[in-house]
């Protein structure tokens, strides 16, 4: 089986497709992540809007769910991400 398993038979645009190898590449053994939105646009050469679409579209599809986490003084910090698999 290919490291990103049915990925390339997604029916999904390219920006998704590149940000979940994005995201696969940096998940722990659980699927989890948490980068920045700016950390991934700057790794990816993608805008920051492009990386919410991007997110989108992989939230849309099922192979993405995302938590918002919050600081303990109350602000907030970047999003958990959980690949499926």
């Amino acid at each position: 089986m290919s490291l990103y398993g049915n990925l390339y038979q997604e029916e999904l645009p390219p920006r998704a497709k590149a940000l979940y190898m994005y995201l696969k590449d940096r998940a722990n053994k659980d699927g989890q992540c948490w980068p920045a939105l700016k950390t991934i646009a700057r790794d990816t050469s993608m805008s920051k809007r492009t990386v919410q679409r991007a997110i989108d579209d992989l939230l849309a599809s099922g192979l993405l769910t995302k938590e918002s986490r919050v600081r303990e003084n109350g602000g907030r910090s970047s999003n958990n991400y959980y690949l499926k698999f």
